[in-house]
């Protein structure tokens, strides 16, 4: 539906129902805001998950040369 045709038949509205066609917006745009909030991942949480080599920090042997 388009937003012109949604705004027309709001328009025909009597006041007190433009007024719960507001409050039902409100609702339904929180509910889309907790529904789109992500979790915040906890320090530490890939904690054992990640590896990192013992010579990682060991010059490699395809730079001798420049070396």
């Amino acid at each position: 539906m388009e937003q012109f045709q949604i705004f027309t038949k709001i328009n025909y509205l009597p006041t007190e129902l433009k007024s719960e066609v507001n409050d039902f917006i409100d609702f339904l745009l929180s509910k889309r805001k907790k529904e789109i909030r992500k979790k915040q991942p906890k320090f530490g949480c890939a904690k054992g998950q990640i590896y990192i080599s013992p010579d990682f920090d060991e010059p490699l042997e395809d730079f001798k040369d420049y070396m």
